[in-house]
């Protein structure tokens, strides 16, 4: 597979990613520790960056259609670190979506195809509902 090469730089990012979001998942279960979620915000933003580069994640980041969830983020982010976490993952979980709303046909195609989980995402009412969202594919 000649277009997919990891790097070093590349691996540490994704477990800077992987750190992140365990850490943002331990913060929410901790009752919305900041502290963790901070560090998991800091983790996962910094681990993006390390695996698709900075250019790229500039790009990704300042694009016109994902400049509203970028802001909501940010937002999020900032009142996460000031002390008002259930305010601030309310407003990173929306820029979150709206961020990547364009890999979820991506991954509900990725989902149906893993053996065991993949027979629950191909039932008739749960496939309904993918395929409503699955108008485009962003490449990956």
């Amino acid at each position: 597979m000649v277009g997919f090469e990891m790097d070093d730089w590349k691996k540490i990012g994704l477990g800077l990613t992987g750190f992140g979001v365990f850490f943002s998942f331990l913060g929410i279960i901790f009752f919305f520790d900041k502290g963790l979620l901070a560090i998991g915000n800091i983790l996962f933003i910094s681990g993006v960056i390390m695996t698709i580069g900075v250019k790229s994640s500039l790009q990704f980041f300042m694009k016109r259609n994902n400049f509203k969830g970028t802001i909501s983020f940010g937002i999020g982010f900032f009142f996460v670190i000031i002390g008002w976490p259930v305010i601030g993952m309310a407003a990173e979980a929306y820029g979150f979506i709206i961020l990547f709303s364009g890999f979820w046909p991506t991954l509900s195609v990725f989902v149906q195809k893993i053996p065991v989980i993949g027979w629950v995402f191909q039932q008739p009412f749960i496939r309904s509902f993918l395929d409503r969202y699955r108008g485009k594919r962003a490449p990956v």
